[in-house]
């Protein structure tokens, strides 16, 4: 078999991205998804992407973890998407489309792409975290030094711990930089490792940051290892509406691949 596919990035977070508007890919391949996503045996990424037709909005974005599952939503992986949109001639600068957790908007605004994200109205603040759900679910706790945190081991020990045990969580850890700039780093579920960048973590960065009072700001810039990313959002009550995640969405290169 032969696949023409597309290698995008968002602030690091790649993705291998196909066309499969004919529905040619077998989504059912757990073992082909994980070795197209294999760095050193296949193409390599953080996950791989699908775009297909949808009956009443512009596409349909089908998100595969880098193990081979499909997985819950991926906010790098939905601005991403959005730009491959655009460079198939899909959309223009506006669209609308559907992710796993529902019905998204976005737009494109020069090179940056803005995404509009899930309303969430729940977040849970324990003595040491807060837990919540961006589309994907997210533990984030501050730390003092996050240059020196080895991200694999304590995040894959928070990931796996309870009360995650069944399906596990994305595990964020923040530094606060100033009232509106945070640091953050990534452990991954599905990934298992840390990653450069991850949409719906710095999301539920800027609104847990928010909910404990370490910001009152509502435009939040998060440093990630890959680039930086901002969060906009409105509070509402105890949760949050029109939340934006907004950053780079790059084409890095096109190829075939042969299996």
């Amino acid at each position: 078999m032969k696949q023409t596919f597309y290698k995008y990035q968002g602030t690091g977070n790649d993705f291998v991205m196909i066309d499969n508007r004919h529905l040619s890919f077998d989504k059912k391949d757990t073992k082909l998804i994980k070795f197209l996503c294999d760095r050193r045996f296949g193409i390599g990424a953080d996950g791989l992407i699908l775009l297909e037709n949808h009956d009443a909005l512009d596409f349909k974005m089908v998100y595969f973890n880098s193990d081979g599952n499909e997985s819950s939503m991926c906010g790098n992986g939905g601005r991403c998407i959005v730009a491959f949109a655009k460079f198939l001639g899909i959309i223009e600068d506006c669209t609308s489309f559907e992710a796993i957790d529902g019905l998204h908007h976005a737009e494109i605004v020069k090179n940056s792409v803005r995404l509009q994200m899930q309303d969430v109205s729940h977040l849970e603040k324990f003595e040491s975290h807060v837990f919540l759900n961006t589309g994907s679910p997210h533990h984030v706790q501050m730390e003092a030094d996050l240059a020196q945190l080895d991200i694999k081991k304590v995040g894959s020990k928070i990931r796996y711990g309870a009360p995650y045990n069944k399906d596990g969580s994305n595990v964020n850890f923040v530094s606060k930089i100033s009232d509106d700039v945070f640091s953050v780093r990534t452990y991954e579920r599905g990934v298992e490792d840390e990653t450069l960048s991850c949409g719906t973590g710095v999301t539920a960065v800027a609104l847990a940051m928010n909910y404990i009072g370490e910001t009152e700001k509502n435009l939040i810039t998060l440093n990630v290892e890959g680039g930086t990313l901002q969060v906009s959002f409105d509070k509402d009550g105890q949760g949050y509406k029109n939340i934006w995640l907004i950053g780079p969405a790059v084409q890095v290169f096109k190829g075939d691949v042969s299996w």
